[in-house]
């Protein structure tokens, strides 16, 4: 990804790979082997990533942690970082949390996201880390939280997330 921060004029361009290469391992790998796969950059993250400029991400059984450094394109009309970006954080942290736990030839998808915000973010809020973690595995639903925090270890905001999981056809 290239940025430009120069007055006036400001820009970002970057690139992402085909999204249907990757799509096309899930289900075929299990969760936590398929996310450590795409962190070792085995796979291709998925353009959401490069999108919103997620950085580091780790995964363990049942916990996934995603950090960004907040940057002026993430800002809302009222100068802060918009909270469609910080609930997609929250969203991918506590829906990876569950992918980590599927075995192959599981599948899931969000049923719902609560989010509380609970402070404003601009860029001095330093590197944001957000954890996500499954609380309730089951045969068809899972239960997630992801907690955002500053650069200073402070409460940004919780999210608790619902997922649906399935089984994906056989591949072909």
């Amino acid at each position: 990804m290239t940025q430009t921060q120069q007055d006036p004029a400001r820009s970002r361009t970057f690139s992402w790979s085909d999204p249907v290469a990757g799509a096309a391992h899930v289900g075929r790998r299990g969760g936590l082997e398929l996310l450590r796969a795409m962190i070792a950059g085995e796979l291709a993250a998925p353009p959401i990533m490069h999108l919103i400029d997620i950085g580091r991400m780790e995964a363990d059984e049942g916990r996934v942690t995603v950090e960004l450094v907040p940057q002026e394109f993430h800002y809302n009309p009222l100068g802060t970082v918009h909270g469609g970006v910080i609930s997609t954080l929250l969203d991918t942290a506590a829906g990876c949390a569950v992918h980590t736990t599927l075995p192959a030839g599981v599948g899931y998808t969000s049923l719902d996201l609560n989010v509380k915000f609970l402070r404003p973010v601009t860029v001095a809020s330093g590197v944001l880390r957000c954890e996500g973690t499954v609380l309730q595995r089951g045969r068809r639903t899972a239960l997630a939280e992801a907690r955002l925090t500053d650069t200073r270890s402070r409460l940004i905001a919780h999210a608790t997330s619902s997922c649906l999981l399935f089984p994906l056809d056989s591949p072909a």
